[in-house]
């Protein structure tokens, strides 16, 4: 650990002592603890320490002083340090102040840091933690070196690179830096020198460079047409929530030769509410260690079943541990050459609100897979409390450029965008591969109708279609639904023609913000080249000769459906649930 005393604005314990207090933790959690804290300058002094003297001043200091004095020079070192105990001052009365100030931290001393991780390797027995006590923007000047401000300083002067130069014994003249202060020259001894010959020898030994990005990996087979079957042909009679339709279809996935052993199924503790119970007696939950118990389910059906052979990462309640899995196995493409396809599913409320910033490096880590957010919608979970009522979890997600999102009504709609998802993600073929498709699961159980034998696909994957025509004869009017709020649109279809002879085409909108950021795109292309043929977004190609007002409808905030305001072309009404919603009964 390196305790270089600071955090970004000042000390971590100006009135105490990290190092000790780190010290405590770990040998108290049965660690053995090396602490390098002197370089080898203060041996000789601590050599001639026969009354304990500059121990006992060196445990008095608190760490707020420590990094004050390495601000400072040596003679306020020999005044406000050593000045303090009048043995300690006679100790140092031949030493210059040159010399005081040369006086190292022992994290800055290779000799002391190569003899304390020599000695933890040695060690047997217990895990062994090294502390190292540092100086923040060591080497950088004294306008950088234990400087509050040092994280806020971005560029170093010429003179403060004159001085790192010095300090580091960098072979670069003065010449060459006056030549451009803002972009000096790099130093490279070249390849036969001794110490880069070390480096190369010791990663040759450790297994290679790292982090390594590998752009060639292993091409995965993708699944016949057939797979999605099981979501195409509806749910007959039953109903079934849309989260139930994707798990049929994942445990169809799981059963494809070619691909199922690469999928990673993730779980937060939520699998039997999700229906992937179903999943524990043939994929089963990973443990290294397997089940060395008896499972108080055991004789039944979907049993708990723990082995070093499973593929589900069952993790607990624990997203922050989930999506940490999920960006493992997202990035296994890149990392090891062999892809795998997280599929991690939650209570929607629990992701981008509860694990955003996780889900924000896995964008920038260029992660794969699917992020699934069951149990989604404002209204559709009421009962469990307000922190299950999700309707801005669309929002959040559009906000990540590394996400692409959909709120599907219906199973063969899911069958379409996984499928789609799975060819963009690992197909090989995409310009962009490497994003997390988003898909809102609901509990709200319906009966899930068999796909449409004319169905516009190239509409449900860029983001709308037309689902439904007008019953009747009448004034115009234009649905647009997602969701959950597909079944509330064609209700209100069939209200208006019957009771307002109000004629009403309802429209799937499968992906506000898709259809949002192709509109942008439009903008942007036609700003950029204005004497090319205008672009014209594909939600308004589509809403195009549609006659009457649009209105949206969603189990989210307006803010969902008011992405595509601007490119909608007529009257545009939203409806939505902005309010934290309802905790006390379902």
């Amino acid at each position: 650990i390196n305790c270089n005393l600071q955090r970004l604005d000042g000390p971590v314990r100006g009135n105490g002592k990290i190092v000790q207090e780190l010290e405590s933790f770990f040998r108290g959690a049965g660690w053995n603890v090396i602490k390098v804290i002197w370089g080898r300058e203060w041996d000789e002094l601590l050599a001639r320490d026969h009354e304990g003297a500059l121990r006992d001043l060196m445990n008095r200091t608190p760490d707020g002083d420590y990094q004050t004095y390495k601000a400072e020079n040596g003679a306020y070192v020999r005044e406000n340090f050593f000045g303090r105990d009048p043995r300690t001052l006679e100790m140092v009365k031949e030493y210059s102040d040159d010399q005081l100030w040369g006086l190292k931290r022992g994290g800055h001393d290779y000799r002391k840091v190569y003899a304390a991780f020599k000695a933890a390797s040695e060690h047997k027995g217990q895990p062994t933690v090294i502390l190292a006590k540092t100086v923040k923007g060591y080497g950088l000047g004294p306008s950088f070196e234990g400087r509050n401000a040092t994280h806020q300083m971005k560029k170093l002067t010429l003179d403060n690179l004159k001085q790192f130069r010095d300090v580091m014994h960098i072979p670069i003249t003065d010449a060459a830096l006056e030549a451009d202060p803002y972009q000096p020259p790099f130093y490279n001894p070249g390849p036969n020198d001794e110490a880069i010959q070390y480096l190369q020898e010791r990663r040759r030994e450790l297994g290679g460079y790292v982090p390594e990005r590998r752009s060639k990996y292993t091409q995965v087979s993708l699944p016949e047409d057939s797979t999605y079957e099981v979501v195409k042909k509806g749910s007959g009679k039953q109903e079934i929530a849309s989260t139930m339709a994707f798990a049929r279809l994942l445990k169809d996935l799981l059963r494809d030769k070619g691909l199922g052993h690469r999928i990673v199924p993730i779980i937060p503790d939520e699998a039997r509410t999700f229906g992937m119970d179903a999943y524990f007696p043939t994929a089963k939950i990973y443990n290294p260690a397997g089940q060395q118990y008896t499972s108080v389910d055991r004789e039944q059906l979907l049993a708990y079943k723990e082995s070093p052979q499973g593929q589900i990462v069952h993790v607990g309640i624990n997203e922050a541990g989930a999506f940490a899995a999920f960006t493992a196995a997202g990035t296994q493409y890149a990392t090891n050459g062999e892809p795998l396809i997280p599929v991690y599913v939650f209570y929607s409320m629990f992701g981008f609100q509860r694990t955003g910033d996780a889900m924000w490096a896995a964008g920038d880590q260029m992660a794969r897979g699917f992020i699934m957010g069951a149990t989604a919608g404002r209204t559709t979970l009421t009962g469990e409390g307000l922190q299950h009522a999700d309707g801005h979890s669309l929002l959040l997600a559009s906000t990540n450029p590394a996400v692409v999102a959909y709120d599907a009504a219906y199973g063969y709609e899911l069958g379409r965008i996984v499928h789609a998802g799975l060819d963009r993600m690992y197909g090989g073929t995409h310009p962009n591969p490497n994003v997390m498709y988003y898909l809102t699961l609901y509990n709200e159980p319906i009966v899930q109708p068999a796909e449409p034998e004319n169905l516009d696909v190239d509409g449900v994957l860029r983001g709308i279609y037309h689902l439904k025509s007008a019953e009747v004869q009448g004034p115009r009017a234009q649905l647009l639904a997602s969701g959950v709020a597909v079944p509330w649109a064609l209700e209100a279809q069939h209200l208006l023609a019957q009771d307002w002879g109000v004629s009403a085409d309802v429209w799937s909108v499968t992906s506000w913000t898709e259809l949002r950021r192709d509109g942008l795109a439009a903008e942007e292309h036609n700003f950029l080249n204005p004497n090319e043929e205008p672009r014209v977004p594909y939600v308004t190609q589509k809403l195009s000769g549609s006659d009457g007002p649009f209105i949206a409808v969603t189990d989210f905030m307006h803010a969902v459906p008011d992405q595509i305001r601007q490119f909608v072309p007529g009257d545009f009404a939203t409806l939505g649930a902005d309010d934290f919603g309802f905790s006390d009964t379902r």
